[in-house]
């Protein structure tokens, strides 16, 4: 199944370029389970076409598939009230603690696992414009480095160790 997935980034990639990576990117952030190896095409995309464009692009589209975790997160909020009240008012009060903006652009910003910071976000009724701007930001943020790193770093990998 990941194979089929890869293969299909890939050809959005390939034959759409820009609209191929946000198209690939809002599916790799809808997946809740199964993480996708969408890192390593925004690396080598930033390779071949403008770093800024591949960041902004793949940021975006991360960004909206983060939403299937804010719903998940908005539509078990009841059965979560009920069976961890406890965790909801403990995450709650580090939402207050922290500033859930920041809380939501440093995991995504970061490989950490920002699916679950967007459940919680949709259980605790945090507004859905903050946790999309907050999203957008860390996303964008983490597809400059990586479109950035595959702009630079491809280069000197190819010149060192190609042929």
């Amino acid at each position: 199944m990941i194979t089929e997935l890869v293969n299909i980034f890939l050809y959005l990639i390939n034959n759409y370029g820009y609209l191929g990576l946000f198209l690939a990117n809002i599916i790799a952030s809808s997946t809740i389970v199964i993480p996708l190896p969408i890192a390593i095409a925004v690396f080598a995309s930033g390779s071949l076409l403008n770093p800024l464009l591949v960041a902004l692009s793949s940021g975006f589209g991360a960004a909206i598939g983060e939403f299937v975790g804010y719903a998940i997160g908005t539509g078990s909020r009841k059965v979560i009230e009920r069976k961890w009240k406890k965790w909801m008012i403990n995450t709650e009060k580090l939402f207050q603690k922290y500033g859930g903006f920041w809380i939501i652009i440093l995991f995504a910003a970061t490989p950490l696992p920002d699916d679950i910071v967007g459940i919680v976000a949709g259980t605790l009724k945090y507004p859905i414009k903050k946790f999309f701007i907050a999203s957008l930001i860390g996303k964008i943020i983490l597809n400059l480095i990586l479109a950035y790193a595959g702009f630079y770093g491809l280069n000197w990998i190819l010149h060192y160790f190609g042929n």
